[in-house]
């Protein structure tokens, strides 16, 4: 940068900075007197590594970039515009270099260092209270869009969270949910079951009628599931053609009723117009377990997984329960 006069000399007056607006005029332009008025050129680097003081836009831009080491940013750009200023809080840390501080355009930026920053404090009550209150913005400001940024945080881990060919939820969901609801379960002593659902002979489907009918086929197996339950429970993609089905509060024989009653509607969904292709409904086959005593979600999904194996030897297309011969 290159010196152009002091603050004395300019044609600026403090009542044109937001810092200094409303407080001692005469004191604060004395103190400022003998401050550097610097001339940056555009894209010319303003800050000094090596010291925290204040830089004061009196013509131009600038931008601050924030410094993602201390741990406390994340990288975002602001920009300064006449009568803004950057750096106070390096001057309150004593703390250079926690922002890269860079001329827009061609600028006119008034330095102020760190102890007259301190002195201005000391003497100038309207210094120190239009401080106060240009922190409290910024901190409103940072505590805003880190809200918003935690709302798009949640948005992307519930979306993260959601299988995209069916809408169900995922196996990440299942895994992340799943415990809670057994502990809950345990906890209460409420009853909780678990449906586990394999389409069948989906590989066949597949071979016979292609990967695109076979998606269609997935979409239309988790629409009769998701429109078949209660608000309160959940239906999830488990792996390719397995799907589940998470019911709380739900007893064993209820359970059953789900599953005989999505059995059936697996039966009657068309999966595509033409009647003429050979396999064009679909089935499945079901498998019911309920939470016993002592038993961890791994448990839980294995009985019935091993219901549902019964189900398949049995014939397919139909249900089978956790403990029967």
């Amino acid at each position: 940068m290159k010196l152009l006069s002091t603050f004395a000399a300019s044609p600026y007056r403090t009542a044109d900075i937001d810092l200094f607006r409303d407080a001692e005029e005469a004191k604060v332009a004395a103190l400022l007197a003998a401050c550097p008025v610097m001339h940056a050129a555009a894209g010319e680097t303003v800050s000094d590594a090596q010291r925290a003081r204040l830089h004061i836009v009196l013509r131009g831009a600038l931008s601050v970039t924030s410094d993602t080491r201390t741990g406390l940013s994340d990288g975002s750009v602001s920009k300064v515009l006449p009568g803004e200023s950057v750096g106070e809080q390096s001057v309150l840390d004593d703390q250079a270099g926690l922002q890269t501080v860079t001329a827009l355009v061609e600028s006119e930026v008034l330095l102020v260092e760190a102890d007259l920053v301190w002195r201005l404090i000391d003497e100038s009550n309207g210094v120190a209270r239009n401080l106060l209150r240009l922190l409290s913005f910024r901190i409103r400001a940072a505590n805003a869009q880190l809200r918003r940024r935690q709302k798009l945080g949640e948005f992307y881990r519930q979306l993260s969270m959601v299988d995209g060919l069916t809408g169900l939820q995922n196996r990440a969901w299942l895994n992340d949910v799943l415990p809670s609801l057994v502990t809950a379960a345990h906890e209460s002593q409420r009853p909780f079951s678990l449906i586990m659902i394999d389409i069948d002979h989906f590989k066949r489907f597949n071979d016979t009628h292609g990967h695109v009918q076979g998606d269609q086929a997935l979409r239309m197996a988790a629409h009769v599931l998701s429109g078949a339950l209660r608000p309160s429970d959940f239906a999830v993609r488990y792996g390719g053609e397995e799907m589940m089905v998470l019911l709380p509060e739900t007893a064993e024989t209820v359970a059953s009723g789900v599953a005989q009653r999505l059995c059936e509607r697996m039966r009657q969904a068309v999966v595509f117009e033409d009647m003429r292709l050979p396999l064009p409904h679909m089935t499945a086959s079901f498998g019911v377990a309920c939470l016993r005593p002592g038993q961890d979600e791994r448990a839980l999904i294995a009985a019935a997984d091993a219901a549902l194996y019964r189900a398949k030897e049995g014939g397919r297309d139909r249900v089978a329960l956790d403990g029967q011969a």
